[in-house]
Formats: C-alpha cells, structure tokens, sequence
C-alpha cells in the first residue's frame, strides 16, 4: 500500500464533517471542510496529546473557538483515537449523544472548552496559555520543565467581529503568552455572505498592535507552507503568534465551495456526490479507508510523550517533593486539607466579634483570611480593584515574572475578564475570581453563563449591588440584575447580610466543585446580625430562620443583603409571632431537602412578606399571589442612598405596613 498523502489525511476530516451534518441534516459543513489540510497538519505534526488520557495535565490544549463547525474537532479525535466512536459521529447532533451540535467540554472526551458563542473560545485560549505561563513561572526549576505545552486555536471572522476578540487579543500580547498560536481561518464569508460589505479591518496589522507575531497570507491548503508558518510560530516564545490563512468555505465542493450556502446547512445528496468525485474520494459514507486510518494513528507518540514526562515528574518529585505534591494537588483541583477547618474557625471568629462592615469590605476580609491558605486562588477586576476590594496583602501582579504572581488588572474588558477566568478554571492549578460592579455583569452576562454551562468552578464577584449605590445614578444602579442571574442554571448567587454570610459564601463557592458562584456585595456598612451556631451552620444552606417567633409564625419576613436589617427591625415593630427569614442564595436553598425547605418555610403559614432592592417578580415564587413584595420595579436615580431607599418605598416603615396589610 502506498503512503496516504496528506490531502487524503485530511479529505478524512472532511468527509467525516460532511458525513456528519449529512446525516444529521444540520450543521456547519463549510468550515470543516475549508480548514481540513490546517487541523491535519497540526494535529499530525505538533499537537501535544494522548487520547488514551484525554486529561493528561502537561499536554498542548486546543480550541475550536468557531465551535459551529464542530465536526472538524470530532473528526480529528475519532481519527486521532480518542473515545469517540464512528457510531457517536453518525448520531451528530442527537439527543445524548457525544458529538452535539457545538463542541461542550463535559460531554466529549478530548475537548477542552465549550465553544459556540463566537470569540469566547479565543477568549478561553488566552486563559489556557495565561494559566500555562503562571504555573511554569511558579513550578518549573533549571532543567525540570514539568509545564511546558502550547494553547492553539482556531477562530473565524465571526470571532474577529465579536467585541472580546479585541479584549482578549489585547491581554494576550500585554502578557506576552509566547506559547499560544492562533490560526484565523481566512475565508472572507459570514452567514450573511461576502463580509466585505461588513468586516473591512486590516486583521493582521490590529494583532501587530497589541503585540502579536503575525505571520500574513499562508495558503491555507498548502501543507508545506502551514507547516513553515507553524515552525515560524515556534521559533519565538516572547509573544503570541497569529497565522493568517487564507482558506475556502467549503473547499472540493464544486457548486458551494467560497459560498455562505456551505457556511450553515447539509450540502445535499447531489453535492455529497460531487464532492466526492471532485475529490476522489470513493468511499461510502462514514467509511475511512484502512491505510488512512492507520496513518492517523501510526505510532504512540501520545503515550510515548506522556511517559516521558512522567520520567520528568518523577526527577522533578525526587529533588522538589513538597513542590510537585502542591503541582499534583492544583491539577487535581483539590483543596488543602485544612481549609475547611479554618475558614470555620475564621468564621466563628466573625460572628463572635460582630463587625459593621460594608460586604464588600467583608469580601475583602475573606480573601485576606482565606488566600494564604490557598495558592491557587488567583483575582482579578476589571479596573475596579479599589472599588470591587479585591487586592489583598499577597496579591502579586501577573504582568511580572515574581513565582506567586496572582491577581490580573484586566482592565475595562467585563466580558473578557470572565471568558479568561473560565479557561483559568478549566485548565487546571487555579481557582480564580473574577470581579466587577453587579450592573456590569451585564457585559460578562454570556461568559457567566457559559461558566455555569460548563460546570466551571469559578467565582464571580459583583460589588455596588443595588440603589444603596447612591449618587451615581440609575446607569450604575442594578435593579433586575439579581433576579436575571438567580435565572442561569447551575448559577449560585449569593447576595450575604453581614460579614459573617459573606464569608460562608464565600467558602461555599471555594469548595464547590459543579460550577460557579456570583457573590454580590454592598457598597453601604451592613449591621451585625446576632446568631446561635446552629444558625451560623445553617447559611451554607442557602436560607435559614435568623429570627424566630415566639410560638407558631403568623407571618414570615423573607430577606437577602442590606434589606435583612430592614426586615429584623420591621418585626421588632409587628410583634412576636413574626419569623425572620434570611436567604442569602436561593440556588442553594433549592437544593436543600423538601423536610429543610419546610421547616424554614412552612406551607401552613401564608401570609409572607419578601424585600429586597430589586424588581419584585422573582420573589413570586416564596410569597405566592396573596403576599407582598417590597422592592423596586424602575430604575433608580442619582441621589444620597438613604434618601434613594425612603423615595422608592424600601423600608423598615414600608414592610411593616405590607405585613399589616396582609
């Protein structure tokens, strides 16, 4: 048999993509098809992985930042030899399935990040070679390179049009991450046709000025000259490299290819003919010819490259053991032992000394007591770190060379920041924290969702959480912001009352594991509130009984944040058979047992009032049709909050009326 060439290595992929949406009647056959002869030569030549451990901690990530054409990455893991199987590839698309519509990281082994929204897979990227560079800096020793890999990836015009290309781009050459390559697929076609009448920029001279090597006008079908342009890329490790490579959508179709009509739907029965004759490609569908196949998979070099390292490891462990242990540990995203134990101690600390602090400068307080304990936990804001209080004692900037560099200044770029403190997660070693104003979540909103798409663990954190912002008006003054995150799956929010509700969510979030928490924090000092032990356990369940009445409740007085004071001395007013509930995360509460949830919450007793600075429909769901709601349903104003909270009807007076009323 004779050797396959490259062009049959990778009509492989593009077959199998065609075969895919085909057979799915949906899909992207277009980039896939275009951006074969790319993957087939990276993939073969210098992608660093072992698909018979997809998690190996030292290998090369890569991302499919333009995630619709997710065929292509399903391709190369099949013929690369992960667990995917030729039967998974026929059921793209298909309910349960391991080759969804969009590349999802929990659902198919060898992929790294959930891509689909355009530009934030780039965004991931930056935060995998980020993560690769801190980790080196920290851990590596003379001769002992125990991380070393590359991040590649590959994005589209779409990705370059979304805003966070630019935010990301522009972080990327600032931290000159030397070992991320990104290969922009050069087609000149969107969904809606030629981009000319809509994306004109001059792509290779914005990389250059943030800082990026750009390697121009590479064939995109020439193996030879992918192959030069990934051995320039190589050569320099000072700064990130851009390769621009110019392709065809749909390349070897003989009526689609350079069209949009390839871009976003099956080719059709003809055209799959056509194809296939133009490209003699004479096999039946889903069919990869014997010697093709083994070509894909000619030696071990996956396994070969990981044993190697683990020799590495081995010498690294030997004259460095209590550094690699703590390397072991990050990757195996698990947390000291003696966390738990002390942040519990720090926080009976807290409710002994009772403090009448800002949550936000309670935030603050936690990460002090907290991030000595954990060298992973890496922060960051975006320009807001004297605002948001995110900086501590130990904070070292991520712009330097120091070992224990672990806040990032992100700069004004909400949306970036989260995508990149996602990919922090991801990758492994890190559990960062991320941090702006609560009404900015809006610009991060996607990447926030996609954390709790992914099950990243991760820690947003959102300051100047409601009216009680004050004079700088409606604009920076979240109203709906709380309610439309409670709405993301798999978000916890926590919105805590005091100093010592902040610090237990602030562990909850440390310890979980299944995805991210927003913690949202005041601007104005919050009162102490008063509590057994029983009771301090019970915040980490989300809602608890602060305040209880005399005998059987009447009524019941439910509270998140600065509104909780509101409502202790609303029911100081209507007597003792009042119940205070306090309900810092309702996502947690829900979780709790039915038996929990009652006892906090008894059916029996219906008559319930909720306040909280914030639109009122969310709260429907705890007081019924025939409670009360005490909030705020339009957008605030630019005044003294005192006077904010009197003019919108947000106080003690205001919930001891809406009690009586019931």
């Amino acid at each position: 048999m004779t050797t396959p060439s490259r062009r049959e290595l990778a009509n492989a992929i593009r077959f199998l993509a065609i075969d895919g949406v085909e057979a799915a009647k949906s899909g992207h056959p277009g980039m896939p098809m275009g951006m074969a002869d790319i993957a087939e030569v990276l993939w073969n030549d210098y992608h660093s992985h072992n698909p018979a451990n997809p998690k190996w901690s030292n290998r090369d990530r890569f991302v499919l930042s333009n995630g619709h054409g997710s065929m292509l990455q399903y391709a190369l893991l099949h013929l690369s030899g992960y667990d995917l199987s030729i039967e998974e590839l026929k059921r793209f698309r298909q309910l349960e399935s391991k080759t969804p519509g969009h590349p999802e990281n929990f659902m198919t082994p060898g992929v790294e990040t959930t891509t689909g929204p355009l530009g934030q897979g780039f965004a991931n990227a930056v935060g995998f070679a980020l993560a690769e560079k801190l980790l080196a800096q920290r851990f590596n020793r003379p001769g002992l390179d125990v991380v070393d890999h590359r991040t590649w990836v590959f994005m589209g015009d779409g990705c370059l049009m979304e805003g966070i290309s630019h935010e990301a781009a522009s972080l990327a050459g600032t931290w000159g991450l030397g070992k991320l390559v990104a290969f922009w697929d050069d087609n000149g076609i969107s969904i809606d046709g030629q981009v000319e009448g809509w994306f004109t920029d001059d792509t290779p001279a914005r990389f250059e000025a943030y800082g990026w090597r750009v390697i121009r006008d590479v064939d995109g079908h020439d193996a030879d000259r992918i192959k030069a342009a990934i051995e320039a890329a190589l050569a320099h490790d000072d700064r990130p490299t851009l390769i621009c490579c110019r392709t065809t959508i749909g390349y070897g179709s003989p009526a689609k290819a350079g069209k949009e009509s390839s871009h976003g739907a099956p080719l059709g029965k003809d055209e799959v003919v056509a194809t296939r004759q133009g490209l003699s490609w004479a096999h039946e569908p889903f069919v990869v010819p014997q010697p093709i196949a083994d070509a894909w998979r000619a030696t071990d070099a996956g396994a070969e490259r990981e044993a190697k390292w683990n020799a590495l490891m081995e010498r690294y462990a030997a004259e460095y053991p209590e550094q690699a242990a703590e390397l072991q540990r990050r990757m195996r995203c698990e947390l000291p032992r003696d966390f738990s134990a002390a942040a519990d101690a720090y926080i009976a600390k807290l409710q002994a000394e009772g403090p009448v602090v800002a949550s936000r400068k309670a935030s603050q307080m936690a990460i002090e007591a907290y991030a000595p304990l954990l060298p992973e936990l890496i922060g960051g804001s975006a320009d807001l770190a004297h605002s948001n209080l995110t900086l501590w004692k130990g904070s070292q900037p991520v712009t330097g060379t120091s070992p224990d560099a672990n806040y990032i200044n992100y700069g004004v770029r909400e949306f970036g920041m989260t995508a990149i403190a996602n990919a922090l997660s991801l990758h492994g070693g890190f559990l960062p924290y991320d941090a702006t104003f609560l009404v900015f979540s809006d610009y991060a909103r996607n990447a926030v969702r996609m954390s709790a798409l992914m099950q990243s663990p991760g820690i947003h954190v959102y300051t100047h959480d409601s009216i009680g912002l004050g004079e700088d008006g409606p604009t920076h003054q979240p109203v709906e912001h709380l309610a439309s995150l409670r709405y993301i799956p798999n978000n916890d929010v926590w919105r805590p009352c005091d100093a010592v509700e902040t610090a237990v969510a602030w562990k909850a979030a440390i310890e979980r594991r299944d995805g991210p928490s927003c913690l949202v924090f005041s601007r104005q000092n919050l009162q102490h509130q008063p509590r057994d032990a029983q009771q301090v356990r019970d915040i980490a369940r989300g809602g608890y009984v602060l305040k209880e009445a005399k005998g059987t409740p009447e009524i019941i007085l439910i509270a998140t944040g600065s509104e909780v004071e509101l409502a202790t001395a609303a029911a100081e007013q209507l007597g003792e058979n009042v119940r205070v509930v306090s309900m810092p995360s309702t996502d947690v509460f829900e979780r709790q047992d039915a038996a929990y949830r009652e006892s906090v919450l008894p059916r029996a007793v219906r008559k319930r009032v909720a306040v909280e600075a914030g639109v009122t429909g969310f709260w429907r769901q705890y007081v019924g049709l025939d409670g009360a709601v005490v909030g705020i349903d339009t957008f605030g104003a630019s005044a003294p909050a005192g006077e904010l909270y009197k003019h919108f009807g947000i106080t003690v007076e205001a919930v001891v009326a809406a009690a009586r009323a019931l």
